[in-house]
């Protein structure tokens, strides 16, 4: 029966890395192409773990990934596709098989004709979904939502502490008169509920004894259009404009950006500007975009990590992690401009 030594010594590494890699060490760091080499001469060489299952490239882990948004929605808002791409990344570079769950006419199925060891679905989803989705496995992970907090692991962002950097940092520079501009938003069902921006924003700016009633402009979505138009509607209601404005995410951002460039207000200089979630694209805006970075990665990496250590785990203790956000500083804030 060939041993670890034997695999190790025909793919040229360690045996330590051949132990590590066919138990599938998330940490371990080698490349994808030594992974397969490994596996493919413990296939070669038959080899069988003291459990008695065969380590082959048969044995990589499958992990489905489903996500609420449609193509459409995709393109306005690209987060979840951002989320979406990390998640495919880390997978295969921990030699892990992902394919996607779909919605056909309401009933979600698998693309490939493969055992799910889990499953990452990222976005809200009604209840009824959420049931869909546990008869495929009870192995879930929820990023961006915690549908049932007794049943299954979830992901979330601390959007109320980035909304506290990007507002700290606002008064550090000297802003009082800020506006927030964001868009209806939906809780872990997809039911209608209250941006915890918004709220963090408003409790903020009360604690600090400042009245922001008539600076919270709110469109029917997170998105270009939606920013765009909330920007042209505050800067119709105020002459006397607000000193920065506090964007709820980066593609409302880059409306209310496009639409003070077109009525000639210029960021910073005129108006300061913060948005959420640090998308790729705004490091390239004019002026590059200051926003509260969400660390994607990070929680692409916890994500896979969490259902590995699921699946031989017999006693079920669920995970709800809020994941915190730093403030990336770029040029689009500066003092307001009565401090100049």
């Amino acid at each position: 029966m060939a041993t670890m030594r034997d695999i190790a010594k025909a793919a040229g590494v360690s045996p330590a890395t051949v132990s590590r890699v066919l138990n599938h060490d998330p940490t371990i760091s080698v490349t994808t192409a030594t992974k397969l080499r490994i596996l493919n001469v413990a296939e070669e060489l038959e080899y069988v773990k003291k459990n008695g299952r065969k380590a082959s490239a048969k044995e990589r882990l499958n992990i489905a990934i489903v996500d609420w948004y449609s193509e459409a929605d995709l393109a306005e808002d690209p987060y979840y596709l951002y989320l979406m791409t990390a998640v495919e990344k880390y997978c295969a570079s921990q030699n892990i098989n992902t394919f996607r769950v779909v919605n056909v006419n309401g009933v979600y199925r698998n693309s490939v004709d493969l055992k799910v060891d889990g499953m990452i679905a990222i976005g809200r989803f009604l209840i009824s979904e959420v049931e869909q989705l546990s008869k495929i496995t009870s192995n879930i992970i929820f990023l961006d939502s915690s549908p049932d907090e007794e049943r299954f692991d979830s992901i979330m962002v601390n959007t109320k502490l980035g909304t506290k950097q990007a507002l700290d940092y606002l008064f550090s520079l000297g802003h009082r008169k800020i506006a927030f501009i964001g868009g209806e938003v939906v809780g872990n069902n997809r039911e209608k509920t209250l941006d915890s921006r918004k709220d963090m924003f408003v409790s903020y700016m009360r604690d600090h004894q400042i009245d922001v009633s008539d600076l919270v402009f709110e469109g029917s979505r997170l998105s270009f259009t939606e920013g765009s138009r909330m920007t042209q509607e505050l800067l119709n209601r105020h002459k006397d404009l607000p000193t920065a404005i506090f964007a709820a995410n980066d593609n409302v951002a880059t409306g209310v950006l496009t639409t003070l460039s077109m009525n000639g207000i210029k960021v910073p200089s005129q108006i300061s500007l913060v948005g959420f979630n640090n998308l790729a694209s705004v490091k390239f805006l004019n002026p590059p975009l200051t926003t509260v970075n969400i660390p994607i990665d990070y929680i692409s990496e916890v994500a896979v990590s969490t259902l590995q250590k699921n699946i031989d785990r017999t006693v079920q203790n669920t995970l709800s992690m809020y994941v915190s956000t730093q403030l990336k500083i770029r040029k689009s804030c500066a003092e307001p401009r009565t401090n100049s």
